[in-house]
């Protein structure tokens, strides 16, 4: 209580105490968009962050920056470790991962006892990967528009222990739910062990209907992996409700927390089934702490995930949600009836938030995203993978509409 007191004091600081208990209280009755008052809402929530005045940051769907109560949080955290450190981290900081892993099955809609700490979604998905009982032969249903990361980790899977990988080429965007899961479900035999399932792809930001491919996948007796690095803390959505057997998430993305951090979430009964991808005690029993023996770490970093969300459970995750894609589409229609632009991202909230998706005639993404930082000092990212060759455009809950006025005065003018 004594750290949370700090940080609190801290926070006052700079404003956010008054952020975190007039905010809520303030709007309590706002429904629509871009009204005033809700306006003056998300214009408190910049506030929260340390945003630049000079760089328009639009690659939020790379990494996301921590809250301003976050970075103090982390900050103490570390000078109170290298105080005593293995006092410290041992004996105090190491207790407190119990209360947050129970806040952050609060968010996530599950037992605690069914999620764990990890760095990313990278070595969340990994875990599961490499820790699946598959034998010689058995069959993966995957997309070549999975991240690389874990293509590459199928790929060793199959090298190594001669697994099967089946492939779901996907033509994007789509708004055809039936055509998106007939696309994994054409791929089912009945040696299809494993179903894996981006649910947010990340080169363009298209939703796969991932509830509806997991059922299909268990009527034919396969296991569903799901990639939530994307769609954790910004779809409103509890994990189990995906219908997925297992599940890895970064949490430095939407929900912000320090640059570092992942969540892996598996199924209660599935436990003892996955080996952990370091060394355990005992690798088979049901404890989801098994996964957790990665000797020394950063405990600061993992005790500064609670600040995180705290800001976020004060916004809500549905909020969050509606004016991220808000933001997405304040931009894109702006620019959809340029002759010269083409856009890879569905403006349907079913199949498209917060990450989108353009391209200029005749122009690379990679020149593109150049120019708009070189004239506009706007960040963006070119995409250059599969059939997308486009410059994906994330904001988040700090960006503002003058911000995206920016983006689209730049895009008018490449495109003429």
């Amino acid at each position: 209580m004594q750290r949370r007191s700090f940080i609190q004091q801290t926070a006052s600081i700079i404003g956010l105490t008054a952020l975190h208990q007039s905010v809520a209280q303030a709007f309590p009755g706002v429904q629509a968009l871009g009204n005033a008052p809700e306006d003056d809402f998300w214009r408190e929530i910049r506030m929260a962050y340390a945003a630049s005045p000079n760089i328009i940051n639009l690659n939020n769907g790379g990494v996301c920056p921590s809250p301003r109560a976050t970075m103090d949080a982390l900050d103490y955290y570390n000078r109170l470790s290298n105080e005593a450190p293995s006092y410290y981290m041992w004996r105090i900081l190491d207790q407190d991962r119990e209360p947050l892993r129970y806040y952050l099955a609060s968010l996530a809609g599950c037992d605690p006892e069914e999620i764990t700490y990890n760095r990313n979604a990278t070595e969340a998905l990994n875990t599961i990967i490499f820790g699946l009982p598959l034998q010689a032969g058995d069959e993966v249903v995957l997309s070549k528009y999975d991240y690389p990361n874990m293509i590459h980790a199928w790929q060793q899977r199959e090298l190594r222990d001669k697994i099967k990988l089946v492939w779901v080429d996907l033509a994007l965007p789509s708004e055809d739910e039936d055509y998106l899961v007939r696309s994994f479900t054409d791929k089912f035999t009945d040696k299809t062990r494993i179903v894996y399932i981006t649910h947010i792809i990340n080169w363009c930001g298209q939703i796969l209907p991932a509830q509806k491919i997991a059922a299909a996948a268990h009527k034919n007796g396969a296991e569903v992996v799901i990639d939530g690095a994307h769609s954790f803390a910004l779809l409103d959505y509890k994990i189990p409700d995906l219908g997925g057997d297992y599940f890895g998430t970064s949490l430095h993305k939407w929900l912000c927390a320090p640059i570092g951090t992942g969540m892996t979430w598996i199924k209660k009964d599935k436990i003892g089934n996955i080996w952990p991808l370091l060394s355990a005690e005992k690798p088979l029993e049901g404890n989801i702490r098994k996964f957790e023996n990665l000797g020394t770490r950063s405990f600061p970093i993992e005790m500064a995930i609670g600040y995180s969300l705290d800001l976020h459970l004060m916004i809500d995750t549905a909020r969050k949600q509606k004016r991220l894609h808000y933001l997405k589409n304040y931009w894109m229609d702006q620019v959809a009836d340029l002759p010269n632009v083409r856009l890879h991202t569905s403006r349907r909230e079913a199949f498209g938030c917060a990450i989108g998706t353009f391209s200029i005639k005749d122009k690379k993404a990679a020149e593109t995203s150049e120019l708009l930082f070189r004239d506009w000092k706007i960040h963006t990212v070119g995409i250059d993978w599969e059939k997308i060759n486009a410059v994906r455009v994330t904001p988040n809950v700090y960006t503002t509409t003058a911000e995206l006025d920016k983006l689209v005065v730049g895009i008018r003018k490449m495109a003429v």
